[in-house]
């Protein structure tokens, strides 16, 4: 009890100061995925992500950048893991439900959703649906599983943490060589 008889109960924050938080961290985000493109920190961290329903591990030189989820149009023909495309800062950029495109149920937007693009340097305008973003990762903190008999050599890499939940690693540049990626339509 604080002085005068009264409890100090902290305020849960409102809207605008948990955009601005929220604001902070991508803006934080986007800073250390940058440094890691240019060498200039740990290259051990990785993007944690929601796919669906999986947590997976981004490598951040592999990753462009962190956007809302806007304006997705879709493509007819197209095979229902490729969601459309959308105009992220001016250029056209195609969206895939990597959930989906396992073979998972497909992906759920919500508030929470973003969508992750690929690097310029892998030459591939191209982003994923993430449910939502969990922030940097460091592989070497948790215990790696062996290789499950049917993963795909884009996602080979599979990782417990501390709080028991199951990881995979994902490399777009072996996703972006995949023929079945690379063909959309029927």
């Amino acid at each position: 009890m604080a002085a005068g008889g009264h409890e100090h109960q902290r305020a849960a924050p409102d809207g605008a100061e948990r955009r601005s938080r929220l604001r902070q961290y991508q803006v934080q985000l986007l800073e250390r995925m940058q440094a890691a493109r240019s060498g200039a920190v740990d290259r051990s961290k990785r993007l944690g992500v929601m796919l669906g329903g999986s947590r997976c591990l981004l490598d951040l030189s592999q990753v462009g950048e962190i956007a809302p989820l806007a304006g997705v149009v879709a493509v007819p023909l197209a095979r229902d893991w490729y969601l459309g495309l959308s105009n992220i800062r001016g250029n056209l950029c195609g969206i895939v439900d990597l959930a989906r495109y396992r073979g998972e149920a497909a992906a759920v937007a919500g508030p929470d959703s973003r969508v992750i693009t690929f690097a310029p340097a892998l030459g591939f305008n191209c982003a994923l649906l993430a449910a939502a973003v969990l922030g940097l990762r460091q592989p070497e903190q948790m215990q790696a599983q062996a290789r499950a008999a049917d993963a795909p050599a884009w996602a080979a890499q599979r990782f417990v943490d501390a709080d028991a939940h199951s990881w995979t690693g994902i490399d777009l540049a072996l996703l972006v060589r995949e023929a079945r990626f690379l063909h959309i339509g029927f």
